[in-house]
């Protein structure tokens, strides 16, 4: 007898397939002695859309809603019904007595692989659940070694298909609420509304804001700034009138220093990382989207097997393992941070509560480098860039703290006094990773100490509005809300930051994408803005729909269902009769919709006229009717630079006639553009080439960093070989 092994993607599947001596390969899956691997190619089954119910729903008719089944049902998904049919056949054969579940360990990894099996109808097969947090090799067989109940995982299967029930209620019926009642493309959802919200309130924030000047006195002693106090303690006052009177009367006096003040500090590497705050420094660090971080992310661990598994929402690791820490260290030992992994091995690992913590660990550990060692010449630079991210975090919690001394120097003139504040380090540990210095030089400022040569001078200042959010803080404040909104409930405030805020570490990246697409958010100069369309649709948006405390309620009651202590079904039965409500209020709601992007474009399938709308790459024409949604691109954004100035050239038209421009003024036609293109192809070294002379090169003691190779290691490759 054998056993099915159901994992989510063909390249998982091939892994699991090597490493258990699976090696006879068909089309929909590999076969072998004991184990029959196949895969779901994401998700085979989904729910049922309206018109599968009743044919009355073919057509958006706000007359009909809401739409609330009796029972939920789901159906096989046409474009991968051969697949699904494949499994199927699978699971039915004689010779399989056993299913193992490995799909992503995850709620919505098993959602996918239980809506398959449910669809199939089990009879008579034992079910299994392989839960690992990495493909390598090791981890795979592992894995194996010790597969689990699936009936441990029943819970989770039922979060997640009451979050997908819940989504399919509540968002089929209010936005084709919205959009019949307005005639317009307008589309809500329990995340995707409050996190429009967050944006459009920290726009009016901006928008609303009155800057006011402040002045103060900043007192400059060799190269040392100290700022001014008054009586308050405050560095700065309103009124200008007050500093000018207080330099003029301090004016060639002499500055005694009254007070030095050392403090012995210690700083500690922040915790590992999970998915949202490692999507927030690769936006930080090199304005890689959330979606992007996350696509790369997905790469390293599943092709490159070199990063842990990446939906993780937990920042510890757990203390199984510890004893792999020092097989992780070796592995990323030929990365930018060689030196201080060779530093740390010569020592003990000492693992401690910073970053280990069983409690702390929910399905998975925190993202960290797997045992495997990379093979730096398949690694992108986007690849790259995020693989050191995470070895540069590893590597930090396992150095020591840096130590510095906090020192606070007071001075006076006469009766008014000034103060300057140090960090005078004196062991750079974990922060060797980050800064080329070594220790901080001590000042030379001694109590009692007068000085008569110094400069004195008025300072003026304006106070700043807060700044628009970007996908990298926006990922922070959908996480915990509270940094945007003021919530009066101290009970919601405290579950908001229990249960993760909106969303989840899986669903955050394609909410903001959903936004962009929607046309409902865009981008400017890296700040996130709520458009015309936004700001209506938050209008016109149900109230309770908007705030963040309902949707934490939400995640709250799905997370106690993924434990076992709330029933799915009280859960469905609410969001029923809460999308009753919201299309009830809808149909009340006597407001109107104004499309403030009509050209005079009229559109070619349906006749009526078409909008202007700003996408993330660029214009496009959209069709006003969302049953016709023609589109027709006007602008885009491409990856070919500018020959000037080296920024992203614009493309308007197609074929022969497109035109390439840019904002420095140049501009190229197609014929141009290609001709440039292919004299680039010719100037360039082939990947095999570089390949062949790296591989003739390396020896397993010499340094990664050979100054020749990594030269040829930077130059632009065709993929020519």
């Amino acid at each position: 007898m054998k056993s099915l092994v159901l994992a989510e993607k063909p390249s998982v599947a091939r892994d699991i397939a090597r490493v258990m001596g699976s090696t006879q390969t068909n089309r929909n899956y590999i076969d072998g002695p004991k184990y029959v691997v196949t895969w779901a190619l994401g998700h085979l089954v989904t729910n049922a859309q309206p018109e599968q119910y009743d044919n009355k729903y073919k057509e958006w008719d706000l007359n009909v809603l809401p739409i609330i089944p009796p029972q939920m049902k789901t159906v096989v998904i046409k474009q991968t019904s051969a697949q699904f049919n494949a499994v199927k056949r699978l699971i039915e054969r004689d010779d399989i007595n056993e299913i193992i579940i490995a799909t992503d360990s995850g709620r919505e990894g098993e959602l996918v692989a239980r809506l398959i099996l449910d669809k199939c109808k089990l009879k008579n097969k034992t079910l299994k659940r392989l839960w690992i947090s990495s493909v390598t090799n090791q981890a795979i067989k592992q894995g194996f070694n010790t597969l689990r109940n699936a009936k441990e995982f029943e819970p989770l299967y039922q979060a997640a298909l009451a979050r997908s029930e819940a989504d399919w209620l509540v968002g089929i019926n209010a936005t084709r609420a919205l959009t019949k009642k307005y005639d317009a493309q307008l589309s809500c959802g329990r995340v995707q509304t409050p996190t429009l919200a967050m944006i459009a309130h920290r726009q009016t924030q901006i928008q609303s804001f009155k800057s006011t000047p402040f002045y103060g006195l900043d007192l400059a002693i060799e190269g040392t700034t100290f700022k001014w106090l008054n009586a308050n303690k405050q560095s700065s006052v309103k009124n200008p009138e007050i500093v000018k009177e207080i330099a003029q009367k301090l004016k060639g006096q002499p500055v005694t220093i009254t007070a030095v003040k050392n403090s012995e500090k210690k700083q500690f590497p922040g915790a590992l990382y999970d998915l949202t705050t490692l999507q927030q420094d690769a936006y930080k660090r090199f304005k890689y989207s959330a979606k992007e971080t996350l696509k790369i992310m997905q790469t390293l661990y599943e092709t490159h097997k070199v990063l842990t598994y990446p939906r993780t929402d937990s920042r510890f690791i757990s203390e199984d393992v510890v004893p792999t820490l020092k097989e992780r260290l070796t592995a990323a030992r030929k990365s930018k941070f060689g030196e201080q992994i060779k530093t740390v091995l010569r020592q003990p690992i000492k693992a401690n509560s910073g970053f280990v913590n069983n409690a702390k660990v929910s399905d998975h550990h925190a993202i960290i480098p797997t045992e495997e060692a990379p093979n730096y010449l398949k690694l992108g630079a986007r690849e790259l860039a995020i693989y050191n991210l995470v070895v540069e975090k590893f590597v930090s919690v396992l150095m020591p703290a840096t130590v510095y001394t906090e020192q606070t120097i007071e001075a006076t003139i006469k009766d008014e006094r000034f103060t300057a504040k140090h960090k005078i380090v004196t062991q750079l540990g974990f922060k060797a990773l980050y800064e080329e210095n070594t220790v901080t030089k001590a000042l030379a400022f001694k109590q009692g100490e007068r000085y008569t040569t110094y400069k004195l001078a008025q300072s003026e200042g304006h106070t700043s509005p807060p700044a628009y959010l970007n996908e990298g803080t926006l990922l922070k404040a959908m996480e915990n809300p509270t940094t945007i909104f003021q919530i009066e409930d101290s009970k919601m405030a405290k579950t908001l930051k229990e249960t993760g805020g909106i969303g989840t570490v899986a669903t955050r990246a394609d909410i903001i994408e959903k936004l962009y697409a929607l046309n409902v958010v865009e981008q400017v100069n890296g700040g996130l803005r709520a458009t015309a369309k936004g700001r209506q649709l938050l209008d016109l948006a149900p109230e309770k729909l908007k705030t963040p405390d309902l949707t934490a309620d939400w995640e709250d009651k799905l997370a106690r269902i993924e434990k076992g202590k709330y029933a799915k079904s009280q859960f469905i039965q609410e969001m029923k009769d809460y999308t009753q409500q919201v299309i009830t209020d809808i149909k009340k709601s006597e407001k109107k919709y104004k499309h403030d992007n009509l050209t005079a474009t009229k559109c070619p399938t349906c006749g009526k006229f078409m909008l202007d709308i700003k996408t993330k790459n660029g214009k496009m024409l959209v069709c006003q009717d969302p049953e016709c949604n023609t589109k027709k691109n006007v602008v885009r954004t491409t990856n070919a630079r500018c020959p000037e100035c080296k920024k992203k050239l614009q493309l308007r038209g197609k074929g022969s006639t497109a035109v390439y421009s840019c904002v420095c003024g140049h501009r190229e036609s197609q014929e141009a553009m290609n001709k440039r293109m292919d004299k680039n192809k010719k100037s360039r070294v082939s990947k095999g080439d570089v390949a062949k002379y790296m591989k003739a090169q390396k020896q397993e003691d010499e340094p990664f960093n050979n100054p020749l190779a990594e030269a040829l290691a930077k130059l632009k490759l065709s993929d020519k070989d």
